[in-house]
């Protein structure tokens, strides 16, 4: 039986097979065929040990309720995504077998329909919950689906993102760390370093290893780039990248192995993008820096602050027909990519904008860099509506602008002192039961002062 604890805000995520077993998969399978009536669906699948398993009883629970099937194989997120974008509404919905980030005892679901929106919190996710975690039972359709195999979608995705990059045909001799953290990218660096001559991709774990043997893929833990910055400083190359577990996410460190903090990247690209296409609409999520809504303006665009989570990001860019958004988190979506991640773009588009600034990367990002970010904090809390609550009337009375768009937001400009400007947001984890903290300040005294305040009353 099912458990609800399974069905996230974005997705569907556990233990496996504790949680999620070939039963419960078919069961989902047969729930999504039920509830969304899709015709033909799409599958793919990442690397981990379960995920062929969980694939195959998927596929079964389709063709059992009559739905057929196009079977992708081992395949990234991106690549995943695109498979539906490119096919302009020939599959009726997609089902990504991956665990994103998480470790390898993990597995999942990502859900997504035609219009490559996913099934979250408020977009059906609560309706397959109920449904698959209750006894009705689910008959057989009088005629099985079918089963066809897609295997040339590899060669379909990179020269996408190599056309959409329009890379010079002259590139300098020049070295790039890369660690796939033994994920699903390293199917994919290969056939992009084929393609890259002159530029010399390092290799670092792109080996596709479901236990994760050498570090968790997760470039937002900056322990997991140690290896990546030594091999930058030890091979001088001119920057590093690290992707999570189904390539969703990317991670950067410069020259100097600094990592670059996922907001002040999405500054760079959304600069990137709109000297690219014109003025035009790019969100951030709300843990973002003061400096991103700052850059998209100074270019002309129009800053719109967003939820955190892909499936309400994606939805949003839709109706905003915005051009590019970006994540704390390193998730980056385009609007060329039908508002999806690709993270090999967003690699190549680095790589593009170096080329063109010809000075190091250090130099690019840091002055984009305005303010001192806390970067996100997590607190394991037993009561957190008590504690958000406590906090909104502890600061309430001084706050110039209160949001409630995600947890709890709030700024502070105290009038005629322009050096106490703040802001902090504190949200419940959609995946984990964690709040979450993010803060910043113009100074590095008053961020640690106002961390250490918050920290005290979150954990009171």
């Amino acid at each position: 039986m099912l458990t609800t604890s399974i069905f996230k805000s974005y997705d569907i995520r556990g233990r496996a097979p504790e949680e999620i077993d070939v039963a419960g998969a078919r069961r989902i399978a047969k729930t999504i065929a039920y509830l969304e009536h899709p015709a033909r669906v799409v599958i793919g699948r990442d690397m981990r040990a379960t995920s062929s398993d969980l694939e195959e009883a998927l596929i079964d629970g389709f063709l059992s309720a009559g739905v057929s099937v196009a079977r992708i194989g081992l395949c990234t997120t991106p690549m995943f995504n695109f498979a539906i974008g490119e096919a302009e509404g020939a599959y009726d919905l997609g089902v990504m077998v991956t665990a994103s980030h998480n470790p390898g005892a993990y597995n999942g679901f990502k859900i997504t329909r035609k219009d490559n929106l996913p099934i979250g919190q408020g977009s059906g996710m609560e309706e397959l919950r109920d449904f698959a975690c209750s006894e009705q039972a689910l008959l057989d359709a009088p005629e099985r689906g079918s089963v066809a195999q897609d295997d040339l979608l590899m060669e379909r995705y990179v020269e996408r993102v190599l056309r959409n990059t329009a890379l010079p045909d002259e590139l300098p001799l020049m070295s790039i760390a890369v660690d796939a953290g033994n994920g699903m990218e390293g199917i994919v660096l290969p056939r992009i370093r084929s393609r890259l001559r002159g530029i010399s991709l390092l290799e670092l774990f792109w080996d596709p290893d479901g236990s994760f043997p050498n570090h968790e893929a997760n470039p937002l833990k900056t322990e997991t780039l140690d290896e990546l910055k030594k091999t930058v400083l030890r091979d001088g190359c001119a920057f590093g990248v690290a992707f999570d577990g189904d390539a969703d996410r990317v991670g950067f460190v410069d020259e100097k192995g600094d990592v670059i903090p996922g907001d002040i990247l999405t500054a760079l690209f959304a600069k990137e993008v709109l000297q690219e296409r014109g003025a035009g609409t790019v969100l951030y999520d709300l843990r973002s820096s003061w400096s991103v809504q700052e850059v998209i303006r100074e270019l002309g665009g129009v800053p719109v602050m967003s939820r955190v989570g892909h499936a309400h990001i994606k939805r949003q860019m839709r109706d905003a027909g915005a051009l590019f958004a970006g994540e704390l988190s390193m998730h980056f979506y385009f609007q060329d990519f039908w508002n999806c991640e690709s993270s090999d773009f967003a690699m190549l588009c680095l790589l593009k904008i170096l080329l063109r600034e010809q000075k190091p990367l250090s130099e690019i990002w840091r002055p984009l860099q305005r303010y001192v970010h806390s970067g996100e904090i997590n607190f394991s809390v037993h009561d957190q509506r008590r504690v958000m609550a406590d906090i909104e009337e502890r600061y309430g009375e001084a706050a110039v602008d209160v949001s409630h768009l995600d947890g709890l937001r709030m700024e502070f400009r105290p009038f005629g002192q322009p050096e106490e400007d703040w802001w902090f947001n504190i949200r419940a984890s959609n995946t984990e039961p964690l709040l979450r903290l993010n803060l910043e300040a113009r100074t590095v005294k008053a961020m640690e002062r106002h961390k250490e305040e918050l920290s005290l009353l979150i954990q009171s």
